[in-house]
């Protein structure tokens, strides 16, 4: 394709990516300015809980069936194989084809061999993890039909747009992150089986797990974020990998949860108890500072505004000059979308998705935005 093509192809994602569209509208809507340059059959776009890297939606067109994602979910998290995004996402290009990767042998990927191919996906596949900053906030899959392969142009092309495809995610999520959401205080508990199976679940979890499929009338036993979390407790029960196996995950209702995981008895069992819980402050905390891109600074900074702190007192307790504090302030200002305090505190810090100041704890002591 032409580079005139592609030029026209990373504005408009850039344009995209600042015009406050939710996940699903600014994934096909990015898609749409993207195949012209680049062609492609069918997409696949999913978000990460950037403390994690477990996946949390998923956006597809003409891509794999429902019944698919649970095992792709799981080679994801707890299998090997090429061009993972959890690779991708640490690599100095963010971008590979399976082609490329599998030197033309696409069969020796194992989501190839038992995922894609049974279901008539035999050609190419481009992956790009979505990374801005130190954060991944998702991952793109581009599918091409039997006999056709990506070059190395296409996946210089995609890696191109890597940061701007993570800052159309993270503004979705920012603006989602700051919904008012109904009320639900129950907690959920589920018994996953050797077989991933629900061996038990009690009512909070049944209505839990429907608010959190990809999409209604969702069959599968379990929606892919408990998948991920369960297929993280037992890789690191297993001593395969380190971290939590915890997702925080936005219900359809607009409410924020978290869902985590535990094997249950010894190390060599599968069996995973699984809670759903209303997000707390803390827990989102770091989402929402995230998706603004905040600094560590700039964190500490939002706290004592909300406190109704001025600028020479803000500038006093944090040892800066008061030049430096509003130089912060309009950097805030811009990552925020707001022009004033009081805008910037009823944005950030909105009913139940903000921080407790009042409780005495301070944002550094509390490891609220570490990962």
């Amino acid at each position: 394709m032409g580079a005139d093509a592609r030029i026209r192809a990373r504005r408009d994602v850039t344009r995209l990516a600042h015009r406050g569209l939710g996940v699903r509208e600014f994934s096909l809507a990015a898609a749409r300015a993207i195949r012209p340059a680049l062609p492609f059959q069918g997409l696949c776009m999913l978000t990460f809980d950037p403390a994690t890297l477990l996946q949390t939606s998923e956006v597809t067109e003409n891509g794999l069936p429902e019944v698919a994602y649970p095992q792709m979910t799981e080679i994801e998290v707890a299998k090997p194989d090429f061009n993972k995004f959890t690779d991708l996402a640490r690599a100095e290009r963010p971008a590979a084809s399976l082609s490329a990767a599998t030197e033309g042998d696409l069969d020796r990927s194992l989501r190839q061999r038992e995922v894609r191919g049974p279901h008539g996906w035999l050609g190419d596949e481009l992956r790009v993890a979505l990374v801005t900053g130190a954060s991944t906030w998702g991952g793109m899959t581009l599918l091409r039909d039997s006999g056709s392969h990506f070059t190395a142009a296409d996946v210089d092309f995609l890696a191109s747009l890597s940061r701007h495809l993570a800052e159309g995610v993270r503004r979705s999520i920012a603006l989602t992150a700051v919904t008012e959401s109904p009320e639900q205080t129950d907690t959920g508990l589920i018994l996953v089986g050797d077989d991933n199976s629900v061996a038990m679940a009690n009512g909070a979890a049944h209505e839990w797990m429907d608010q959190i499929r990809f999409a209604t009338g969702d069959t599968t036993p379990l929606p892919p974020a408990v998948h991920a979390a369960v297929g993280r407790a037992r890789s690191v029960a297993a001593g395969e990998a380190v971290g939590d196996a915890v997702v925080r995950v936005r219900a359809r209702s607009g409410q924020w949860l978290v869902v985590s995981a535990s094997v249950l008895g010894e190390p060599q069992s599968t069996h995973v108890a699984v809670v759903f819980e209303p997000a707390r402050p803390h827990q989102l905390a770091p989402l929402i500072a995230d998706a603004y891109g905040l600094t560590d600074r700039e964190r500490a900074l939002i706290e004592l505004v909300a406190q109704g702190f001025s600028t020479a007192e803000i500038a006093d307790r944090l040892h800066l000059a008061q030049y430096t504090v509003q130089d912060h302030l309009k950097s805030i200002f811009d990552k925020a979308g707001v022009n004033t305090r009081g805008a910037l505190v009823a944005r950030i810090f909105f009913a139940d998705y903000a921080p407790r100041l009042a409780s005495g704890a301070s944002i550094a002591s509390t490891g609220w935005f570490t990962r």
